[in-house]
């Protein structure tokens, strides 16, 4: 297990990514998701509460230049249910659990984002909380090494997690042109007890060039009750 210090502080591009686990002392489910960016439309982005989840905005409506892969719901609930993603991908598990499919089978429909010649990665998390237990699945949809004839997808499942540790998943391994996606398993990292604590470590840790939005939420596992932590760049 690592943690999220050394994670974010060596790597000036790991683009969005997603951490969920279990504070220290059992008590919350917590979760995290940050967005990066390089060009100025990237950069232009807030993130603003919509219901009990948020979605992305542009800080400057007049300099939005293209919409379709910056603006979406990452964060929505369903019912005991949290899914955090970095695309409109947020939606499509929403209506698919809805509709009583499974995380996995919601996604069937979905790969990579397309934006050759990155190929994005599509990362997805959602949070399982009932009757006093926590469980929680992640995935990530890739293209073949920068292929996009053909997709990779991979869904990892944390079933009676442990406290204090958490998983971190995001879409690129570093910095470059083109972008290279993820590789490996979601890494084990170590979580905190405090919320505003959590918060500043990942913000001071992510580049600060790059960084654009962080939002985290800490889920009490008896009750279902969270405190949520947005921190925008853009002011």
């Amino acid at each position: 297990m690592t943690t999220m210090q050394k994670e974010l502080s060596e790597n000036a591009y790991p683009g969005r990514g997603i951490v969920v686990g279990v504070s220290p002392d059992g008590k919350y489910a917590v979760t995290a998701y940050f967005i990066m960016g390089r060009s100025s439309n990237s950069r232009n982005r807030v993130f603003v509460e919509e219901g009990e989840g948020i979605r992305t905005e542009a800080f400057d409506p007049s300099k939005l230049e293209d919409p379709s892969l910056i603006i979406y719901a990452p964060v929505r609930v369903l019912g005991n249910k949290t899914i955090v993603t970095n695309g409109d991908q947020t939606d499509t598990i929403y209506e698919g659990m809805s509709r009583g499919e499974t995380f996995e089978q919601s996604l069937r429909c979905r790969e990579f984002e397309p934006d050759g010649p990155n190929y994005t990665p599509r990362i997805s998390a959602v949070m399982h909380l009932e009757n006093g237990k926590f469980a929680y699945e992640m995935s990530i949809l890739k293209s073949n090494n920068g292929d996009p004839s053909s997709c990779r997808r991979f869904t990892y499942s944390y079933e009676n997690p442990k406290a204090g540790e958490g998983h971190f998943i995001h879409t690129y391994m570093h910095d470059g042109n083109p972008l290279p996606s993820y590789e490996g398993e979601p890494t084990s990292v170590s979580i905190e007890n405090d919320i505003q604590a959590f918060s500043k470590l990942l913000w001071e840790n992510l580049n600060e060039e790059n960084k654009v939005s962080l939002f985290v939420r800490y889920i009490e596992i008896g009750t279902g009750k969270y405190d949520t932590v947005i921190i925008n760049k853009n002011k």
